[in-house]
């Protein structure tokens, strides 16, 4: 953060004071700032040459192909697909988001994405777009019927990451299951088994071996959910403390973490319903293709 800081004041002295930041965040319309920043790379993608692209292309983690082989890859996503029961549909999403599609719903700092200057982001997480869609048909169709999508998508993440199958862009299995408070956590309990169960089939149908899940309950009222569940306790768990409520859990194969899931608030909010109930969870399928 203090980096970050200390380059952003840097820029904004050769830009010729802070201010400009106040009137390119605030001041200006979402539309005059797209137009503005329209123009200012389509100047300096004028300015580059063929050899300038290539120079990029070498060394950007971000363009570089995927370190998996295809064959490989795209049997884990056919493995992963075959895994979901008749009540879940796959949709196509979009490799761009609505901007803030992750920082807005979830405790992730918005540089930890791919931003655009069309007000977007490229695809960071298909979870947080399967629950833009998921909010869209609950406000349609309302009622008690749950919303049960999946989605196999390319991501990209901003942020540096080191160590064995760590990868500036992957592919995630991705399922979203949104409904209405049934009371008895009815719900939190049907649905956490049933994502649990399609992921550890898609585990197995992929060839990793026998899965794992370890469970981590975050609010008392969740224990007859995890007890439910099964699993490991996992109480020690600090990630995704503040980013799921209630319960979450992880994946494990040939103890390699490969997924993660748990509920989230994100429905409630974008709709205005505290009955709204929604848990999202996923596999990386490029651990999965790279056998246990």
């Amino acid at each position: 953060m203090a980096e970050r800081t200390t380059a952003l004041d840097r820029v904004l002295r050769q830009a010729g004071g802070p201010e400009i930041l106040d009137v390119l965040a605030e001041r200006l319309s979402g539309a005059d700032l797209t137009t503005l920043l329209l123009e200012v790379v389509r100047r300096r993608a004028g300015a580059l040459s063929p050899a300038d692209v290539l120079r990029r292309y070498g060394h950007d983690r971000f363009a570089a192909p995927g370190a998996v082989a295809f064959r490989d890859l795209r049997r884990a996503e056919d493995a992963a697909l075959s895994a979901l029961p008749p009540g879940f549909e796959p949709v196509v999403l979009s490799p761009v988001a609505p901007l803030g599609a992750c920082s807005a719903l979830a405790t992730v700092d918005q540089n930890k994405v791919i931003s655009t200057v069309r007000n977007g982001e490229v695809a960071a997480d298909p979870t947080n777009a399967l629950a833009l869609e998921a909010a869209v048909r609950r406000r349609a169709a309302g009622g008690t019927e749950p919303v049960r999508l999946a989605a196999v998508q390319r991501v990209v993440r901003a942020q540096h990451v080191k160590g064995a199958a760590r990868f500036a862009h992957f592919t995630l299995f991705a399922l979203v299951t949104a409904g209405r408070d049934t009371g008895d956590h009815a719900f939190e309990r049907q649905h956490a088994a049933e994502h649990l169960a399609i992921l550890g089939e898609a585990v197995r149908t992929c060839g990793a071996g026998e899965p794992e899940a370890w469970v981590t309950l975050l609010d008392e009222r969740f224990e007859r959910v995890a007890a439910a569940l099964g699993g490991t306790p996992d109480p020690g768990r600090e990630s995704g403390r503040g980013y799921y409520s209630g319960l979450c859990f992880k994946v494990y194969a040939g103890g390699v973490e490969v997924g993660d899931g748990g509920f989230t608030d994100w429905t409630a909010r974008l709709l205005g319903n505290r009955k709204e109930r929604l848990l999202i969870s996923a596999l990386g399928l490029d651990r999965l293709a790279l056998g246990p």
